[in-house]
């Protein structure tokens, strides 16, 4: 097996950083065992929440029992894999962003005529890999929470987003790291092409000895924390193009050697086919709805680590006002934490009774989303959306979002998502580079860091043409295939197995 910890695109990296590296490794298997022997079952199964709409199929792995994701309520029979259509949508639940990418690839995916297979690697209960991302995660998930706290986000949390992940030692302890997360592909067909929607979906499939690997990296501020060396990585931006493909900044001042040409590709952005496919509708039906005076839809969502809560709460109690007089409407999706909701609904006089709750009924939530696109049909009041399955909190926001006018949310995955855009506030200095993209090419605000800024921009939306001016730019956009992302990092999975087939 080669050791992707020792060199990095012809980097060499220190005997000092490849033994921590090593240490990394080792506290994992004193702590989570090594079951790099272990011959785990593979089944597959429909997906019982996005199965019908987006075509995908579970890849369980292992004990049935300690799988997150199977359901023995529904004695569902297993599949067989597709070898020829087949694609794996590798993720892990960090958050939402990465659930929400996977379900654009998944889209555009199921839209182009193939099978998208969905592989969780962190839900299978089990396995060392799921052991060590649950670990990552939990951390992660608690330095979001903290990051409130000014001290700890400038001291600690911006930083380590910022600079730490950018090193390219953490990338080697990461590929060490995911020494331990090749097992679960071991019964997987090897010619399958993936897709990672993060880093060790994709460098666990490269260690497992799967042939055709696309790293589909999120952020745009470049990080060595995204490489998987072996798959052809894919950038959202052209800006982030440039400084992967020179590893800018990864070895502090030291300028190092470039990633070959054929192992980076500019895409465009992650988006799903449905997405995409009503740009022009949904654009012309925004600038319709503040043409005749009717209120104003904020959507506003709440991510995975449930951060940020105290920006929403003034937001919605500004508001309030202007959705008693029919100027603004509010759709508010909390996710999977309905303490949300329900602390917020205690916390701000007047909003429980301008409220619908939409609690834990897909049904409901679809027919609410499709009624938003009916153009004789007025939206009025607070609606609330929460969701206990992590797929419906999910796509609860794209099903919305098509029926908003304004999705408020902080500089992630959504930054790139081809709908008027206000964000607040960012959880790592990072995600501040999705903002200025997104001011960039014309189709979102600028990060608002504070509340008077974020409150001065909601005023905006209401009072002044700029809804109308992000729209027709995103109309724009379209034509130059900003928004095509997802089909070509397909394209590029796909392409790599029919090019090897012709060899």
């Amino acid at each position: 097996m080669i050791d992707r910890s020792k060199v990095i695109f012809g980097n060499e990296i220190s005997s000092r950083d490849y033994k921590k590296a090593l240490k990394s490794k080792n506290k994992y298997i004193k702590k989570f065992g090594d079951d790099s022997g272990a011959d785990y079952p593979v089944r597959i199964e429909e997906n019982p929440y996005i199965g019908e709409s987006l075509g995908v199929k579970n890849v369980l792995v292992g004990d049935l029992s300690k799988n997150a994701h199977y359901d023995p309520s529904r004695n569902a029979d297993a599949l067989e894999w597709d070898e020829e259509k087949g694609l794996i949508v590798g993720n892990i639940r960090m958050g939402f962003g990465h659930y929400r990418i996977s379900m654009a690839i998944a889209s555009a995916a199921h839209s182009m005529g193939y099978v998208p297979y969905w592989m969780d690697l962190n839900s299978y209960g089990e396995t060392t890999c799921t052991k060590v991302i649950g670990a990552q995660n939990d951390l992660y998930s608690l330095g979001s929470r903290l990051s409130k706290n000014p001290i700890f986000n400038k001291l600690v949390w911006e930083p380590v987003n910022y600079e730490g992940f950018r090193a390219l030692s953490y990338n080697a302890s990461d590929q060490k790291n995911a020494e331990l997360m090749a097992p679960v592909y071991k019964n997987v067909p090897k010619d399958i092409p993936v897709v990672g929607t993060h880093v060790w979906p994709a460098q666990a499939a490269l260690h497992a000895g799967m042939k055709y690997v696309v790293n589909a990296i999120p952020d745009n501020w470049p990080m060595a924390l995204h490489f998987a060396e072996g798959a052809v990585h894919a950038v959202q931006c052209r800006d982030a193009y440039m400084g992967y493909r020179i590893l800018n900044g990864m070895n502090k001042e030291k300028v190092c050697k470039p990633m070959p040409e054929e192992s980076l590709v500019y895409t465009g952005h992650y988006i799903d086919h449905e997405l995409v496919a009503g740009i022009e509708a949904d654009c012309a039906a925004r600038k319709a709805r503040k043409a005749s005076g009717k209120p104003m839809r904020f959507l506003l969502t709440i991510g995975g680590a449930g951060a940020q809560k105290e920006i929403f709460a003034a937001m919605i109690e500004y508001l309030i006002p202007f959705i008693k007089s029919g100027k603004a409407a509010l759709f508010v999706n909390v996710g999977d934490y309905r303490n949300v909701w329900d602390e917020l609904k205690a916390e701000i006089p007047g909003m429980a009774e301008l409220s619908k709750e939409h609690m834990d009924n897909w049904a409901d939530t679809e027919k609410f989303a499709a009624s938003a696109l009916d153009p004789d049909r007025d939206i009025v009041g607070i609606h609330g959306f929460w969701h206990k399955n992590i797929f419906e909190a999910v796509y609860c926001t794209n099903l919305l979002m098509r029926g908003c006018d304004v999705l408020v949310t902080k500089p992630s995955e959504l930054a790139f998502y081809p709908v008027p855009k206000l964000f607040i506030r960012r959880v790592g200095k990072h995600e501040m580079w999705g903002a200025i993209h997104s001011a960039e090419i014309g189709d979102g605000s600028l990060e608002c860091r504070d509340i008077p800024h974020t409150l001065q921009m909601l005023d905006m939306f209401m009072n002044t043409s700029l809804l109308d001016e992000m729209c027709d730019t995103i109309c724009e956009n379209k034509k130059t295939g900003i928004y095509d992302g997802a089909y070509k990092v397909v394209e590029l999975a796909m392409n790599m197995k029919q090019t090897a087939s012709k060899d």
